[in-house]
């Protein structure tokens, strides 16, 4: 296991770069600009090149071209979301029935069930909006409606449109719609208890983002955005009609908790803050994979987007040189424990580029390609 600021400390053993390759991070791509510390910097962490996954992506596929054998579809997904589908509705109808539950019942099944339901349904709208659940654009698309059913607000048809903007520009200033807004980083800084409150309002902030970069960017919903809220408008009174309103409150309980603070939610922190200097993207190597559909292997996904889930760790497990050099976490509840009590962490805690950058990085690519073909 490599070194993790969070376990132990010793040597880092890398890949050597043996030749002069054309971009000096080859081939780990992990750069050398030193991680943002609140109290210390103001901003977030500067690169000086373009995102690492793409051409860790070649580096990968040149010494590994089986990989493409892992890429393709998994319809398992669907059975999945079907299942989900079944126990929240049937969930939101028991408690809209039975009046007399206690609170206490209530409250604990929204959170250890449907938060984990909750955060079920994400990746699954996450691989659909890869068109990793049956290949097709048209079929994903409703997949991705389908799983929204026990989501009360439309979701996800805005995280694909967003998602995949997210891939294409990564950390890129104005661009990558995952990075924290001004004010995030401005008022919360490393305090511990604004931290704790910013968590609990994370699913709002993910629809903040969004509706800011709209604004930005003069961005106006698509077709299938507008179809997705009629859809879900309709789902939520026929739940109303046939659960009440008790079972439609348990569904946005559900979601509230799932998407905060919850074991599973943990992933929004792992994946791209930056708990090591040189390194923007962290994969999970924990238990909470098999209920997360692998969700957590964040470097694979990023590197390989056609994978499915279930493919994810023997893609791990073919490049283990690569993934198990870079670091990684092994439990969410430390990512959640170590970013809200360290104040070196917080909303800063990202790395960004600007276009000019990113656009420099990437002219590289042709010069990768000769640099390989001799």
């Amino acid at each position: 296991m490599p070194p993790f600021v969070f376990d132990r400390i010793e040597p880092k053993e890398e890949i050597k770069n043996e030749k002069q390759h054309p971009d000096y991070r080859h081939p780990l791509y992990v750069g050398t600009w030193k991680r943002s510390i609140p109290g210390r910097d103001l901003d977030f962490a500067r690169d000086d090149m373009d995102e690492p996954h793409l051409k860790r992506k070649h580096a990968l596929l040149l010494k590994h071209p089986q990989i493409t054998k892992l890429y393709g579809t998994e319809i398992k997904t669907f059975y999945i979301a079907t299942l989900i589908n079944i126990v929240q509705l049937g969930l939101a109808f028991y408690f809209g029935h039975h009046p007399t539950v206690h609170w206490s019942v209530y409250l604990l099944t929204a959170y250890f069930i449907g938060g984990t339901a909750t955060g079920m349904v994400g990746v699954i709208i996450h691989e659909a909006c890869h068109n990793l659940v049956t290949g097709s654009s048209l079929y994903d698309r409703m997949i991705g409606l389908y799983t929204n059913i026990v989501l009360p607000v439309p979701i996800s048809q805005s995280f694909r449109r967003y998602h995949i903007e997210h891939h294409t520009w990564q950390g890129v200033e104005g661009m990558d719609p995952d990075l924290p807004l001004e004010w995030e980083k401005n008022l919360i800084r490393g305090n511990s208890f604004k931290k704790i409150l910013w968590i609990l309002i994370y699913p709002v902030m993910y629809v903040v983002r969004g509706l800011v970069m709209q604004q930005d960017r003069g961005h106006k919903p698509n077709q299938w955005e507008i179809i997705n809220v009629v859809f879900s408008i309709g789902m939520d009174i026929l739940i109303v009609k046939v659960c009440g309103y008790k079972g439609l409150i348990y569904l946005f309980l559900s979601l509230w908790f799932g998407y905060s603070l919850h074991p599973g939610a943990a992933h929004f922190i792992q994946e791209h803050y930056t708990f090591d200097d040189g390194q923007e993207t962290y994969s999970y190597y924990g238990v909470l994979n098999i209920p997360f559909m692998n969700i957590g292997y964040h470097n694979e996904h990023h590197d390989f987007q056609k994978i499915p889930w279930s493919n994810l760790p023997l893609l791990r497990s073919l490049a283990t040189e690569y993934y198990d050099t870079l670091a990684y976490h092994t439990s969410w509840l430390l990512v959640h424990y170590k970013f809200i009590t360290q104040p070196s962490m917080g909303p800063q805690s990202r790395v960004v580029r600007d276009y000019t950058t990113f656009k420099k990085g990437r002219t590289l690519m042709r010069k990768i390609r000769e640099f390989n073909n001799k």
